[in-house]
């Protein structure tokens, strides 16, 4: 297949939930694009940068990787670290997708934001986050309408992920309760890797006056064009100026298949997942342009954690598909 051909190719950066101990580290010292990437991270992030990249590359960690001071930072940084490695190949994607924290990474890799600037705004959120009361995250394999009736005691729809897997968000024991009650109702449940109620009112307090810091910083047009999970459609220049469109991120719900559905009514795509784990990747092989065929998925990394061999067998795996694709593509 020429380049002309090929389908065009858009990045889906995964969020919370699909950290793991030790994510990528396998690609760190060996693919020299990712580990520059990921060093730049952890120098901008001054001393709290060193403490992160010790518990990343860790067997065991000193602070658990679900916790919201590690998953959150971690995740933009591999993410972003990811993307410049598929962009270091000569891959020009046309579009990119981001799930929660995915999304600002997204912005990142587009130019949205500086890498210093972007940095301090994660950390930042990340702080904020930490101060939250503790909750957690619940998929459930049901539409959002079947849900509704059963929430309460501040558990909302979090995230819209597929028209049949809703993730619920909420205090630990206002969710715990309804976590039976659908288990018994005849509902899959699935706990989502969270100790913080991600995307719910419970985060809201923490939040605020995060936008202040949004406001201080330079933002640009970005040079890919990204579709938001949270309006479900491409960042304008509204969003991007919107202080408060960041800020309540964290707090907001995601509606990554809406977004997704959107992404493809403009065209058939080679999603490309450049995070840990293969969450989105499942969720993309759901929708009817992948099923017909007509749209492809490609994932960087292994569905599951696993040795450093196959972190790096995974991505050339993933170079290889995306040359076949038609794309220039490759390692080292």
């Amino acid at each position: 297949m020429t380049a002309e051909q090929a389908l065009p190719v858009a990045l889906l950066l995964p969020g919370q939930g699909s950290q793991h101990r030790r994510m990528a580290a396998g690609l760190y010292g060996h693919e020299p694009v990712f580990t520059a990437a990921m060093d730049e991270f952890f120098d901008a992030a001054g001393p709290e940068g060193g403490p992160l990249r010790e518990d990343w590359l860790a067997e065991r960690p000193v602070t658990d990787i679900d916790h919201v001071t590690r998953s959150q930072p971690l995740l933009f940084a591999v993410d972003h670290a990811l993307g410049r490695l598929v962009l270091s190949w000569g891959v020009r994607p046309a579009a990119l997708l981001g799930h929660s924290i995915g999304e600002l990474a997204s912005a990142a890799l587009a130019g949205v934001f500086r890498p210093r600037d972007v940095t301090g705004l994660v950390l930042d959120r990340v702080r904020r986050l930490a101060a939250a009361p503790p909750g957690g995250m619940l998929a459930v394999a049901a539409s959002t309408a079947e849900v509704t009736p059963y929430l309460s005691g501040d558990v909302v729809v979090g995230a819209v992920n597929a028209p049949r897997q809703t993730v619920l968000a909420g205090p630990d024991g206002p969710l715990e309760k309804i976590d039976r009650t659908l288990r018994e109702a005849g509902f899959v449940c699935r706990r989502v890797p969270s100790l913080s109620a991600f995307h719910s009112p419970v985060l809201e307090p923490a939040c605020r006056g995060a936008a202040e810091l949004f406001a201080a910083v330079e933002k640009r047009p970005p040079t890919v064009p990204v579709h938001s999970a949270y309006t479900a459609a491409p960042l304008t220049r509204a969003d991007i100026d919107d202080p408060a469109f960041w800020a309540r991120q964290p707090v907001a719900p995601v509606l990554f298949w809406p977004a997704l559905e959107g992404l493809l009514a403009t065209g058939d795509h080679l999603l490309v997942e450049v995070g840990p784990g293969q969450g989105l990747s499942q969720l993309a092989r759901r929708h009817p342009a992948v099923r017909r065929g007509s749209s492809a998925v490609v994932s960087l990394l292994p569905a599951r954690p696993g040795s450093a061999e196959a972190d790096r067998a995974a991505v050339a795996a993933a170079a290889a598909g995306i040359a076949e694709a038609g794309h220039r593509a490759r390692t080292g």
